[in-house]
């Protein structure tokens, strides 16, 4: 499946968005509209790149709607076989010429070399999901809530474990910042690419 390059940022009608600020007390911004596919990436074209990060080996997967799911850690098989587990009925190819401007600018942004991003999104979510995630969006850079917190501002206090499914949920690694969401404790509660990743990702927020 080849593609024409995905080198701008500019959403289309259909797209979503999402914005980003990297710095202290500086917090992001998320807008989902209904993706352009299926449950489980059905009837979507997905084209995919793997590049090297500062937090590991970072997948970054679009339909011509926008990014659709973005993953990190060590290992090039392992984000593959998450991306296909994912969106297993969607037609799924890599394509690092297609989407090496799009990849340049996640991981400038993920590095720090940039201070902002903003991506043209096609994701599904539930209402809940997209309330949870924008919340997680609107955790300013260096700072954490618990998932107790999150809910309270949902206005569902009783649903700190389901703010926990929901960002379980994620997409959008790092992007849709997951990882700024900790137990009532402080602690460092499941990840989805390991809780040493998150530490990591914690102390380069808190102490860029």
């Amino acid at each position: 499946m080849r593609r024409e390059n995905m080198t701008t940022t500019e959403p289309t009608a259909r797209a979503g968005r999402i914005a980003c600020a990297a710095g202290r007390g500086r917090a992001g911004e998320l807008v989902v509209n209904t993706a352009t596919y299926a449950p489980n990436g059905r009837g979507a074209r997905v084209a995919f790149t793997i590049a090297a990060s500062p937090f590991g080996r970072i997948l970054i997967a679009a339909t011509r709607t926008g990014v659709c799911w973005i993953g990190f850690c060590d290992s090039d098989a392992r984000l593959e076989t998450e991306l296909r587990i994912d969106l297993h009925a969607a037609a799924i190819a890599r394509d690092d010429h297609a989407l090496a401007g799009l990849a340049q600018i996640v991981v400038d942004y993920v590095s720090g070399r940039t201070r902002e991003i903003a991506l043209p999104i096609d994701i599904r979510a539930t209402p809940f999901q997209i309330a949870a995630w924008s919340e997680l969006c609107a955790i300013p850079w260096g700072a954490t809530r618990s998932y107790g917190e999150i809910a309270r501002r949902l206005g569902r206090p009783g649903a700190a474990r389901a703010v926990g499914h929901a960002n379980a949920a994620n997409p959008l690694a790092i992007i849709i910042p997951c990882h700024r969401a900790l137990g009532a404790d402080g602690s460092m509660t499941g990840y989805r690419w390991g809780v040493e990743y998150k530490r990591r990702l914690l102390d380069h927020e808190f102490f860029q």
